[in-house]
């Protein structure tokens, strides 16, 4: 007898339809499982085959044959034992085929029955519901992650006894809902604020357009000057998530198998700081079927880069790619994957091995070993950064007259970054931009317009500066998110002016 259920394979961090076909004859006793498989798929033969014995369900003497299609789309990982089992069970009779009509399945078994999580639980469900699946039935520790996409019926089973009862009683089953809104609205507030630095106006000026923008930002200083509090506090100041950013974040985090427990959607922004000696495959991900790496699990969010030239350098050039084309893509036998990565890099870096050049009483550094130091970061990485800022030391009169929360709070900050964005958001309704910092070329050209006086300006300052073509363009989208922030339509000489500030250092000249 033959049956077929509905399945999926995650490729990079979509999930495409897998067929789970399921036939038994006669003929010399066999278990054979076919359809381009990883070797964790073809195990699912035992542990689908232990699982029903250890349930009360014996499978007959004959020949089992179990086809995944299509045939060209290699399957790996643990999901498909469960559809196996659905599958095989409607094979022998225990169900009705017809049950099966309608069901998207994936789950992982173990030897006794019990059904354990999975990974790309999210993505999985998107692609059951645009389907036009009626039902999900996964692990029930993913219920709540799969019950985010509204228009599907989830239903999430503890062991392989609660799916066979459910495909024999579908009008006992209570379906898994969550209230998306209750958990937007229960968003935690970022604890770190903005008022807590002391000084720094410059630089938390710079990382108001920096947000504004989503601009890429460098500081630079000596050790204890505020580099790493500034950058971390940036989160605070950005604006919350919208529904169909927390999806994207959150089918990255749960496809990597890194989404917190009990939490079915990110809410908060992805803020992640690599150590320095982190290589380039967790940076960019891989593995032999690759899963998303550092640079995609900070998608929509920032990705902070402390102590810059100490990164390996190989491992820095990854970051060109993403940064400009937004995605990252791996190429493997199996097929080519594509990850997400649209980022907002903050990177923080002494000036010097020493941390104190080009205070001469302090720095003890040659200027070859300056020179050394900083050209640990190429020319080209450089060119991708927007706005560079030189964190000064705080003084004494500043930290002796501290006052509780004597700065501008982050949430003051974050009110004019949202204005800035509703600004941007308006110009670019009709475009494929959401941000000043994603304007391509043609882009500038149309949205960076400048008048007589602004151009005279800026073609002093490029050949001044001896800027490149890519440079020149990030200091006009930097000028045009200060014109924003100022709510100006036209960007003006002082905005030029500023954001040349933010585009020279004298420390790595």
């Amino acid at each position: 007898m033959f049956s077929t259920i509905n399945s999926g394979a995650l490729n990079g961090i979509e999930c495409i339809g897998v067929g789970v076909e399921a036939d038994v004859s006669n003929g010399l006793p066999s278990f054979s499982m076919v359809g381009f498989l990883g070797s964790e798929v073809k195990e699912a033969a035992e542990r689908v085959r232990n699982a029903l014995r250890n349930v009360g369900v014996q499978l007959p003497a004959k020949r089992i044959t179990i086809n995944l299609s299509p045939a060209d789309v290699r399957k790996s990982g643990t999901a498909f034992d469960l559809p196996i089992a659905a599958a095989l069970l409607a094979a022998i009779g225990e169900i009705s085929t017809e049950n099966l009509n309608g069901v998207f399945m994936a789950g992982e078994l173990s030897l006794n029955g019990k059904v354990n999580g999975i990974c790309g639980v999210l993505s999985m469900a998107a692609h059951a519901r645009e389907m036009g699946m009626e039902y999900c039935v996964i692990p029930k520790v993913n219920a709540k992650e799969a019950a985010v996409m509204k228009g599907i019926k989830v239903v999430g089973v503890e062991d392989l006894s609660q799916m066979i009862e459910f495909m024999k009683h579908r009008e006992n089953v209570e379906y898994e809902h969550i209230n998306i809104e209750e958990i937007f609205q229960k968003q935690r507030e970022v604890g770190r604020d903005f008022s807590d630095i002391l000084g720094q106006a410059r630089a938390k000026r710079a990382m108001e357009i920096a947000a504004a923008g989503r601009h890429n930002i460098l500081l630079i200083g000596p050790p204890g000057t505020g580099k790493s509090m500034l950058a971390k506090r940036l989160s605070g100041i950005l604006a919350p998530l919208d529904f169909e950013e927390s999806l994207a974040i959150t089918k990255i985090h749960s496809i990597a198998g890194v989404l917190p427990e009990n939490t079915p959607i990110l809410t908060q922004r992805p803020f992640l700081q690599p150590h320095h000696t982190t290589s380039t495959f967790a940076l960019a991900g891989g593995g032999k079927i690759p899963k998303p790496g550092i640079i995609s699990l900070a998608h929509r969010g920032v990705l902070f880069l402390d102590e810059l030239p100490e990164f390996k350098r190989e491992a820095l050039e990854i970051l060109r790619q993403p940064l400009e084309d937004k995605e990252i893509h791996i190429s493997r036998v199996s097929g080519n994957y594509v990850f997400p990565a649209e980022i907002m890099v903050v990177a923080a870096m002494n000036p010097c091995k020493c941390g104190y050049y080009p205070d001469r009483n302090r720095c003890r550094c040659s200027q070859l070993d300056v020179a050394k130091y900083q050209g640990r970061i190429s020319k080209p990485l450089l060119d991708r950064i927007d706005l560079y800022v030189e964190v000064e030391p705080v003084g004494y009169q500043e930290l002796s007259r501290r006052e509780k929360n004597q700065g501008e709070k982050s949430a003051q900050i974050r009110k004019r970054v949202m204005v800035a964005g509703e600004i941007q958001k308006y110009r670019y309704q009709e475009r494929r931009y959401s941000y000043n910092s994603e304007l391509d070329e043609q882009g500038v050209y149309e949205f960076c317009k400048l008048q007589p006086p602004e151009k005279a300006l800026m073609e002093k300052i490029f050949y001044k500066m001896q800027l490149s073509a890519r440079g020149y363009h990030r200091m006009l989208k930097v000028a045009r998110t200060i014109a924003d922030l100022d709510g100006e339509e036209d960007i003006r000489e002082k905005h030029i002016k500023e954001a040349i500030s933010y585009r020279r250092y004298t420390m790595m000249d």
